[in-house]
């Protein structure tokens, strides 16, 4: 190690230990959701905050601010100039916060989302929202001090963790547009669906056959089980690390649906974490640039190509395979199916026209609460008023599938949910510059050749990890920056052309 490189590399080796930490705390969130048995919860909540707050003193120690002064300095090339920037914007994250607030945070989230599986099927509203005050207050207070660190304002600051560069002004605009359009666009879609009809499966389907129904799509999308595995959650999920991805789904027999359109989502996230720069791993840089970035894979997995009718030809035969025959597996009925657009309760089994309304009425709510214009109790009715005014549909008294059905407000994760519809229009625009510049996309997919839009993504998105920021990485994948036009565009062109 050289003088001139010795403040860089000792960062390095700062981040690269954290990284391994950080490895041991994606695996141990893991177990906690998919098979730690629930008398463990206070152990493991205690366990994990204990390692949050080892954690954060790793990530604040006062040496790596003089180091990363000291780095500046010194004769670094554009990738190491690219990793200090993103260490410097990691270590201003954390230095934020006091350790006590991070450990408070880590019980509050772990007890939140425990008492949410029992809570969560018994409609238990008021239980829920007592467990979720104290989320609440936590997360002000990290707003709070983020905003004084970074000048921005209080949701800003914390969407910012996610999607660095975002703001909430640009989400609003972006999101009112959306909001002017869709209702319309999904009426429309809709009147148009009722006069085509679909053949529905007939299970039950066995869960046995339905797991391995998805562990044989995820490897026809490319999904490394050398490096990775399926297991089952309440809540479908991605985590681990990079080197050992661990994705969740669920299963219900009477609809394989559910469970295989909730796996392609999550393989679109496995896929983005295995197919980072093995050399830039353990750095700042070797992540995944930003959550709407992830979104858009995993989007770019379900929707793009999930609902292509190339992939609805690839699906039949394998499905036939898992069940059975039946007419319901025919690749032209498959894809009505796949398409079929219906509002509905839960974001996670909503159609990608009506998505974007859940995205849009989470960030409303999310936003007002950080804000300090809303409280916890004020949450069903403005849960209420927004499915009306969106879907059409009265969530009245059902909590269960209406505020309580997700679990990223209970380990405090607000700011994350604009995240979602953002990667939408990412996708979108993915998909929209792959077929400037490959004009036998479509083709390809229709033969079942994936290869074309997954090497693509590889090369344009995955491979960069965080070397640029969010507008450079568009600009450079596709020619610009963040256009919703493409996500219009698209919906249109799929649901209402002849």
């Amino acid at each position: 190690m050289t003088s001139e490189t010795s403040a860089y590399q000792a960062l390095c080796a700062a981040f690269a230990r954290i990284h391994r930490y950080e490895h041991l705390q994606g695996i141990v969130s893991w177990d906690q959701a998919a098979y730690m048995p629930p008398a463990g919860n206070e152990a493991r909540a205690a366990a994990l905050a204990e390692l949050a707050a080892l954690l954060h003193r790793l990530r604040t120690e006062p040496k790596i601010g003089h180091l990363l002064t000291q780095a500046e300095a010194e004769p670094l090339d554009a990738v190491q100039r690219a990793n200090l920037r993103e260490i410097r914007r990691h270590w201003l994250l954390a230095t934020a916060w006091p350790e006590d607030l991070v450990e408070r945070r880590a019980l509050a989230g772990a007890r939140c989302e425990h008492a949410w599986r029992s809570q969560r099927p018994a409609n238990d509203w008021t239980g829920f929202a007592a467990n979720l005050r104290p989320v609440l207050e936590i997360a002000r207070e990290e707003a709070r001090l983020l905003a004084e660190r970074s000048g921005l304002g209080l949701y800003d600051a914390l969407m910012d963790q996610y999607e660095p560069g975002m703001r909430a002004a640009e989400v609003a605009r972006l999101f009112g547009e959306v909001r002017r359009w869709l209702p319309g666009l999904i009426q429309r879609v809709v009147a148009r669906q009722a006069d085509e009809p679909v053949i529905e499966p007939v299970g039950p389907f066995s869960v046995p056959a339905q797991r391995g129904l998805c562990e044989q799509v995820m490897r026809r999308l490319g999904f490394d089980f050398q490096a990775g595995r399926l297991d089952v959650s309440a809540h479908p999920f991605s985590g681990g690390a990079p080197e050992d991805v661990r994705l969740t789904t669920r299963f219900v027999e009477d609809n394989f649906v559910l469970a295989l359109m909730g796996t392609i989502h999550e393989t679109g996230h496995g896929r983005y974490e295995q197919g980072l720069p093995r050399a830039w791993l353990g750095q700042p840089i070797g992540a995944a640039r930003s959550m709407a970035l992830h979104e858009s894979q995993s989007l770019s997995f379900e929707m793009q190509l999930g609902g292509h009718p190339g992939f609805a030809r690839l699906l039949s035969p394998l499905l036939v395979e898992a069940f059975g025959d039946q007419s319901a597996f025919e690749p032209h009925n498959l894809h009505r199916l796949l398409t079929r657009v219906k509002p509905g309760l839960i974001r996670v089994e909503a159609d990608e026209v009506t998505y974007p309304a859940h995205v849009i009425l989470r960030f409303e709510i999310e936003r007002a609460l950080i804000e300090g214009e809303a409280e916890v109790d004020d949450i069903p009715a403005m849960w209420d008023e927004r499915m009306q005014s969106l879907l059409g549909i009265d969530t009245r008294g059902n909590y269960r599938d209406g505020p309580m059905q997700d679990i990223h407000w209970t380990d405090g994760s607000f700011g994350y949910f604009p995240c979602y519809s953002l990667g939408a229009m990412y996708a979108a625009q993915w998909f929209a510059a792959m077929r400037r510049e490959l004009p036998g996309l479509d083709t390809a997919i229709d033969a079942g050749d994936l290869s074309p839009a997954l090497d693509w993504l590889a090369a344009r998105i995955w491979s960069q990890a965080s070397q640029w920021p969010t507008d450079e990485l568009a600009q450079r994948a596709s020619g610009e920056t963040l256009n919703p036009a493409h996500f219009r565009a698209h919906l249109e062109r799929r649901y209402l052309r002849d």
